[in-house]
């Protein structure tokens, strides 16, 4: 199989496992009122609702800032598994809350590895698969950080087993130890001897490169204005095929992030015009999907207005490649065997129906 085709077809059936654009605003809701009254009518930001406390003491509505100070006191208390477990609760019981757990799981785990003193093993002794494995994520970056060769130690950490989350983790710390320096991350991860695991590496290369954590200051995004106004999808076109899948796959994330989509919600089909410009170099449909899978992880509370969202795009083939991204976001979040089933039954758009339970390997013909 040619390098080019492996990477596209690897890339979206693994490249979902990091979904993933993280979010890195502090995301207080709205209070408009026009939201309050009409929730699909457009912002990513969850209904406005009282700031009172609820009969738990958990906040009505939770913001990246508080939950963050809620787990870290809660990981200090007791442990990781506990707040990891207090995330997942607070996760599928309010979805909005997915558009910034995954980097809070990032923090869970760099600080776990420095509770324990760097014994990676003991920090991945807990259940750590919530919100699309970030708490492995962080603990794989502060390990690497850390390393005096992380060269040879990012062959050792995921051993022997080489699950596919953990070696994504080990992309991202490519970045930290690369200083966000793409070519040398990209040596990092051709470290590894399989193209299959290179290509997890690079995912989350470049999940990193497109949504940093920003309050890192260790991780910041490295796009240089004249690069991206020369070439919107940069450095997407110019990395060898191997890389280029998942670099257009998480490209997305960026444009999303910088046209502000919590105020902002047409920015989600602005996104699927601008992969357009990646038609050219082989690109645009990977970029689809991407948008896809962002639109969906940012809207998990709003199944059917993320596929009308999809459907705006002109090319019937963009459409469809989007709605694979909303299927394989969806399936990574709920991993229960039901969970596309469930997703492709709330959209109503008919098209974007079918197209979702192809993706979801669904008859067309169910109701």
């Amino acid at each position: 199989m040619q390098p080019r085709v492996f990477a596209i077809l690897t890339a979206f059936l693994l490249g979902v496992l990091g979904l993933g654009s993280v979010a890195v605003t502090d995301w207080t809701p709205a209070a408009a009122p026009a939201l309050a009254a009409s929730p699909s009518a457009g912002s990513a930001a969850p209904p406005s609702a009282a700031v009172s406390a609820t009969p738990t003491g958990d906040p009505a509505v939770w913001t990246r800032s508080t939950l963050r100070n809620k787990l870290m006191t809660e990981m200090d208390r007791t442990d990781p598994g506990v707040a990891l477990a207090d995330l997942d609760r607070i996760t599928k019981a309010q979805p909005y809350t997915v558009r910034f757990c995954h980097p809070i799981a990032h923090e869970l785990g760099h600080a776990a590895v420095k509770r324990y003193n760097e014994d990676f093993q003991k920090v991945i002794s807990f259940p750590h698969e919530t919100c699309a494995a970030g708490y492995l994520h962080g603990a794989v970056e502060e390990m690497l950080a850390a390393s005096k060769q992380p060269e040879v130690d990012l062959l050792k950490l995921c051993a022997p087993a080489n699950k596919g989350a953990c070696i994504h983790g080990v992309g991202h710390g490519t970045m930290f130890v690369a200083k966000q320096d793409v070519p040398a991350a990209r040596a990092l991860c051709n470290e590894f001897t399989t193209n299959t695991n290179r290509i997890r590496c690079s995912e989350g290369l470049f999940m990193q490169l497109f949504g940093p954590d920003e309050e890192d200051e260790k991780a910041k995004a490295n796009l240089p204005a004249d690069k991206l106004a020369a070439e919107p999808l940069y450095p997407c076109p110019e990395q060898p095929a191997l890389f280029q899948s998942a670099c257009f796959f998480y490209a997305p994330t960026y444009y999303l992030s910088s046209h502000d989509y919590a105020n902002h919600p047409e920015a989600f089909a602005g996104a699927l015009k601008w992969c357009l410009n990646a038609r050219a170099s082989g690109g645009e449909t990977d970029c689809s999907r991407g948008v896809g899978s962002r639109t969906m992880k940012y809207n998990l509370d709003r199944e059917d207005w993320a596929a009308q969202q999809c459907a705006t795009a002109a090319d019937a083939s963009q459409r469809k490649a989007c709605a694979e991204g909303l299927v394989s976001y969806y399936t990574v979040n709920y991993t229960d065997g039901g969970a596309a089933g469930r997703l492709c039954a709330k959209i109503t758009d008919k098209e974007m129906q079918g197209y979702c339970r192809s993706a979801a390997g669904i008859s067309g013909t169910l109701d």
